[in-house]
């Protein structure tokens, strides 16, 4: 085997964002792009000779061509085994998963979850640590300081590897070994959920409608509905990955999601429809005509965690980032639990499991979790939702609104605005920062601005300190407007306002969250000065 050491030059932008590094597909193309911020992490997390490592991504356009050029550098770095899924194909929770059950020094998953693909698409690169969960800011921090001082990287003089047949082979001093990339995640879920209800469910004639949107969780999707469950072959729709996506936005949510809620809001609509992303960590849940928001989502499933077998002895705690609604803040009261609120991104949740203070998890973002692995886990939560549906035997309509009637309905809405010119999108943040001191005490129409901050959150288990995570307005009434600059876009900027109003009263819990949100729309949008600034009257996506 020879070790080349190649001589190359920093780039300045390879800053991890909110889940690793995401680019345009033409970034990582570029001479030493990609090479430079992987020996970054080798130099960075210092692996012990002959360590294991876990490798895979989504499917999308450059994975298989940088997963070839990750195992040989991997060879020339150290490693005694790399585990890639087969077809270079992992998804990010099924990562995790073979990450602790194989106890691996870690893995590289490639990724830009639900952003788009193609040759002109995205591409994303992260690091995932011992405990399958995301690297944390410290980690991320050190690599892109590494990253912007390297001068040379490391890489084996050898044939591609093949990767479609299930096996072993030689790179240098390194097993390559290509897993089953379904059959570890299969085996875990069917470790946690009761498949003989959930089979039951599915013989009465109870159809369901999952939509892989042409991404990772198709193969997934088929293997543990339809060959374990017993689901019929059409209810997995977009089941093959592709490249491309089918020219799709792998993003499940009510608009790039299109297909399946005409579906779901058509004639004779299944009674249960959902959907996950690129890398099937995110998830919509969808009844006949209803659509579940996430947060409400994650309340209602800390609610019935224990009809699950996994969690039948019950839940030591709840998290959910800070831009999701208090929902499950309200169960979580009830069972007597704590609920950890926390700045956006998984890898805050990982503390926290680790630690044993939670076992679910969420982000109105499309993601739950749990402590089974260390990410969002898209498919797990549909199993979740199936496993209650089987027991209740309710329709998921019910199912909602009942919990609102115990709990209360905390109304709520995302309003993107994506692509915006970036000094436009920070001079709102930078508007509203300077507003903090005027506006409590103003009064608009019924609400009252009560206080105003920027979110900040020490790390209660490493005491780790994370800034600027997103401005909050909240009013007397509990009611609130958060505004935040995305982290996982990789052009121009993404500006999201969550508004959220709380609503004891059930015989206004069948209100359209844009009507009963309207007046808080109009505060943000007059607070923000969001039109003059940016040009834009209109969101690209509500959810």
């Amino acid at each position: 085997m020879t070790i080349q050491v190649v001589a190359s030059q920093p780039y300045q932008d390879q800053k991890p964002g909110t889940s690793g590094l995401r680019k345009r597909v033409p970034a990582f193309q570029q001479v030493h792009y990609l090479q430079n911020f992987v020996q970054s992490i080798f130099d960075t997390i210092q692996a012990a000779p002959g360590a294991t490592l876990v490798l895979g991504g989504d499917g999308r356009y450059y994975n298989r061509q940088a997963i070839q050029i990750i195992l040989k550098m991997a060879a020339a770095n150290g490693f005694g085994r790399v585990l890639v899924g087969q077809g270079g194909i992992l998804s990010t929770p099924a990562a995790s998963c073979v990450i602790r059950k194989y106890k691996t020094f870690g893995g590289i998953i490639l990724s830009a979850s639900h952003n788009p693909g193609g040759p002109d698409g995205d591409f994303g690169i992260k690091y995932n640590m011992e405990n399958g969960g995301p690297a944390t800011e410290t980690v991320t921090e050190a690599i892109y300081a590494r990253s912007k001082v390297i001068n040379e990287y490391r890489i084996v003089d050898a044939a591609d590897v093949a990767l479609d047949v299930i096996g072993e082979s030689q790179l240098g001093n390194m097993v390559v070994q290509v897993i089953d990339a379904v059959a570890d995640y299969a085996e875990l879920m069917e470790s946690l959920f009761d498949f003989p209800a959930i089979r039951s469910l599915l013989a009465s004639g109870f159809r369901l409608k999952f939509d892989a949107m042409h991404a990772v969780t198709g193969p997934y999707a088929r293997e543990i509905l339809v060959k374990r469950l017993g689901a019929s072959e059409d209810s997995v729709m977009n089941a093959v990955p592709l490249e491309d996506f089918g020219q799709g936005h792998p993003d499940p949510n009510l608009t790039y999601a299109h297909e399946l809620v005409e579906i779901m809001y058509g004639d004779n609509a299944p009674e249960f429809g959902a959907a996950s992303d690129g890398d099937g960590d995110r998830n919509m849940i969808l009844g006949d005509h209803f659509f579940v928001t996430p947060s409400d989502s994650l309340a209602l499933m800390a609610a019935n965690a224990r009809l699950i077998p996994a969690y039948a002895a019950g839940i030591a705690g709840v998290a959910r980032s800070m831009p999701t609604s208090a929902a499950v803040d309200r169960v979580a009261e009830e069972l007597g639990i704590p609920c950890y609120e926390t700045p956006t991104g998984w890898k805050f949740f990982g503390n926290l499991m680790d630690a044993g203070k939670v076992t679910l998890c969420g982000e109105e973002s499309f993601g739950t979790g749990s402590d089974h692995v260390r990410e969002k886990d898209g498919l797990w939560a549909v199993l979740f939702w199936l496993n209650i549906l089987a027991i209740k035997r309710q329709p998921v309509a019910t199912l909602v609104k009942r919990h609102w009637r115990q709990f209360g309905r905390n109304v709520y809405s995302r309003h993107d605005y994506e692509n915006l010119q970036t000094e436009a999108a920070q001079g709102v943040m930078t508007l509203l920062r300077d507003s903090f001191a005027s506006l409590p005490g103003k009064s608009f129409g019924r609400y009252t601005i009560a206080s105003c901050d920027d979110f900040s959150y020490t790390d209660p288990i490493d005491g780790s300190l994370s800034t600027k995570q997103g401005v909050r307005i909240l009013f007397e009434d509990g009611s609130r407007i958060v505004f935040r600059l995305s982290g996982t876009g990789t052009e121009g900027a993404t500006l999201r306002i969550y508004l959220e109003a709380y609503e004891p009263d059930s015989t206004k819990h069948d209100l359209d969250a844009q009507d009963a949100l309207a007046d808080m729309i109009k505060i943000a949008l007059s607070i923000s000065e969001l039109v003059t600034r940016t040009g834009r009257d209109t969101p690209t996506v509500i959810t």
